[in-house]
């Protein structure tokens, strides 16, 4: 259970982001020489829904993974800014405040 939250925590991580930028590509059609809401209109409630699972998955992958109030709260307020959510979670990646391990650098060997 507390991988799979983990790992949804992660990939609404990444889907927040993704929305941001359709959501500035929607932005900048709407207020551009085009001037067509068609993005707004089809990516703002996409970007509104994974903007709420982002927060909720937050709080409980903070929850189960026993994270500080600070660190709780610097995972809440990167969704506001765009693509803040990609930094926090590679951010908490490295720290191990996902339960993930750091992978360890690989060596190589030379043969004769």
């Amino acid at each position: 259970m507390r991988d799979k939250v983990t790992r949804l925590f992660v990939a609404a991580a990444i889907a927040e982001a993704c929305s941001w930028l359709a959501l500035l590509v929607g932005m900048l059609v709407k207020y551009g020489p085009p001037e067509n809401e068609l993005g707004v209109k089809i990516f703002g409630p996409i970007h509104g829904g994974l903007f709420v699972a982002y927060v909720v998955l937050t709080l409980a992958v903070a929850r189960l993974h026993r994270w500080s109030l600070l660190a709780t709260a610097v995972a809440l307020v990167s969704a506001v800014p765009p693509f803040a959510t990609l930094l926090f979670e590679r951010w908490a990646r490295r720290r191990g405040m996902l339960g993930v391990e750091r992978r360890p650098v690989r060596e190589t060997v030379r043969i004769g």
